[in-house]
């Protein structure tokens, strides 16, 4: 029974590595994004270089650059989430990633993850960014017609920042 139960352990222990998956894909997605999200802010160049060029202003020229450039950035913070979610996988799973830890120069501290709590906490932050950056991007967006449509766009802002400060404090 010993050798069977050997087996087995090694067997399950050596199961960790279809993590490996998650950790490769997750790489790709997030240098996906990365790529995706460097086109666009390429894009938004190309297009102001023709309108000061042409001297030709569409009408919310600057809202529309403005809204593609958040747009861009909130691609970039989720290949951040990406690649936060394929290291916290790799260092949990398989291994320390041992190039960061022999460089101390190099060693970031916000790759560094010693539990599945930590993982959560660091995609979780960057989560709410990214969501802090889509509101944004729609309330630049936005019409207001009515001085109560002001008023919820200030109470909203508030409410995000102090979000903002309580996701802050956490953990310290």
């Amino acid at each position: 029974m010993n050798k069977i139960e050997q087996g087995f352990e090694v067997t399950l222990w050596s199961s960790r590595f279809v993590v490996l998956l998650a950790v490769i894909f997750g790489l790709v997605g997030a240098i996906s994004l990365f790529v995706v999200a460097s086109f666009d802010v390429y894009d938004v160049v190309k297009e102001v270089y023709g309108v000061y060029v042409n001297h030709h202003h569409p009408e919310n020229f600057h809202e529309m650059v403005v809204g593609d450039i958040i747009g861009a950035v909130d691609l970039y913070l989720i290949g951040v989430v990406m690649l936060l979610f394929s290291f916290g996988l790799y260092e949990l799973f398989i291994s320390d990633i041992d190039v960061a830890k022999e460089d101390e120069e190099r060693e970031n501290k916000i790759l560094s993850i010693h539990s599945l709590d930590q993982l959560k906490d660091k995609i979780s932050k960057v989560i709410v960014m990214v969501l802090v950056v889509s509101f944004f991007k729609k309330v630049g967006l936005a019409e207001f017609k009515e001085p109560l449509e002001l008023l919820y766009l200030a109470l909203s802002i508030t409410a995000v920042s102090v979000g903002l400060y309580f996701l802050s404090k956490v953990g310290h």
